[in-house]
């Protein structure tokens, strides 16, 4: 006997005889029926089916494995019409079914790649706004970018606005060579760094949100990463999950897939890793042991990315100190870069030698001295 779920009941089935011997149906309600569904795609047991096990019992699904063995059943005649389902049923259940999984709570991660995202559009902002604010307001004080960057320049601009003015907040004194500008120039400028600096306050509202949200949903990855590196590699991935279930040489190099097309469709040389080089241990070594230490990188974020992912214990200091200890071994084997090797030597070309230029050799037969052809 074979249980077998269909959407609108629970069947214990002969797979010789092609018959149902015994049957649990769901309530004609689309809504209860939908959170029953809803409850078999997350992977748990129904009531209908667990009253349906016995002793030799097998199952037509690896979900309900605790009831019995799977094995495959053509369950195709078990038809919802023959126990009064209709289709229209169906297609009420369905649309409850979609409600019910579109209101459940998403995991942590799902959030984290949509915040890594905003973090990267966000800079983006930033990097275009602050390069148009040094050009616009370059042609009043361009010597202003010698003395402030970034955040600091646009919030002198934004609160002080006057060159002057800005000279007495540094303490500066120089003779600038930009123009002057009219008050309602100045007053535009001063409104766009405003606006940058608004930009850059949510650009560390982005990072401490990443931050926190990381120690929840990946504490073994932000360990070894950092939030900031260990969400980007989440984003890259698609999610906890999918990083979860990947090998330890993808890992390695997600965020080198152009690299990695060029080396199989070009012939290039193979990448070594990818966003993971931003991490301290693996840019600021020799260039001929981050490969060895990439691919340790890899495999410890593999296994912290599934412990993470499964929420079982911290071992991120573990790992930390697994990876220090498989860099010091790589550092003493590998103290020198690897010897080129030699070019071989030229090739010796044992032809004659040409006498005429661009000519295969000089084939004319032999000439007396007075210039007529002679005899060999």
């Amino acid at each position: 006997m074979i249980i077998v779920t269909k959407w609108f009941g629970v069947f214990l089935v002969d797979k010789e005889k092609q018959k149902v011997m015994r049957h649990v149906l769901f309530e004609k309600e689309p809504k209860v029926i939908a959170a029953k569904l809803a409850q078999v795609q997350k992977g748990e047991v129904l009531p209908e089916e667990a009253s349906m096990a016995q002793k030799k019992v097998r199952v037509a699904e690896p979900r309900l494995s605790s009831l019995g063995k799977p094995e495959f059943v053509d369950s195709a005649f078990i038809r919802p019409e023959d126990y009064g389902f209709s289709p229209q049923l169906m297609q009420k259940v369905m649309v409850e079914l979609g409600k019910i999984r579109t209101r459940e709570p998403l995991p942590a991660d799902r959030f984290i790649v949509q915040a890594v995202r905003a973090l990267d559009d966000t800079i983006e902002m930033i990097n275009l706004m602050s390069e148009r604010l040094h050009e616009w307001y370059g042609l009043h004080f361009p010597e202003l970018a010698d003395y402030a960057r970034e955040e600091r320049y646009a919030r002198l601009i934004a609160e002080k606005g006057v060159r002057e003015t800005i000279l007495d907040a540094l303490d500066l004194q120089l003779e600038s060579v930009g123009s002057e500008l009219e008050e309602k120039d100045l007053e535009v400028v001063r409104g766009f760094a405003s606006t940058l600096l608004l930009l850059y306050e949510e650009k560390e509202r982005l990072e401490e949100y990443i931050a926190d949200r990381m120690q929840e949903a990946a504490p073994n990855l932000t360990s070894i990463l950092g939030a900031s590196l260990g969400a980007r590699l989440i984003s890259i991935a698609g999610g906890l999950k999918r990083l979860s279930q990947m090998p330890a040489g993808t890992v390695q190099l997600l965020g080198a897939e152009k690299a990695l097309f060029a080396h199989l469709k070009q012939g290039k040389k193979p990448p070594k890793h990818g966003v993971i080089f931003q991490h301290p241990t693996v840019h600021r070594a020799p260039y001929w042991q981050r490969g060895n230490i990439s691919r340790t990188m890899g495999g410890k974020l593999a296994i912290a990315s599934k412990v993470d992912y499964f929420k079982g214990e911290f071992i991120g200091d573990k790992l930390n100190e697994d990876i220090a200890r498989r860099v010091e071994e790589v550092m003493k084997k590998y103290p020198e870069p690897p010897k080129k090797p030699q070019a071989p030597p030229p090739r010796r070309d044992f032809r004659p030698r040409d006498n005429r230029q661009g000519g295969r050799g000089d084939q004319r037969r032999p000439q007396a001295w007075g210039g007529k052809k002679g005899r060999r």
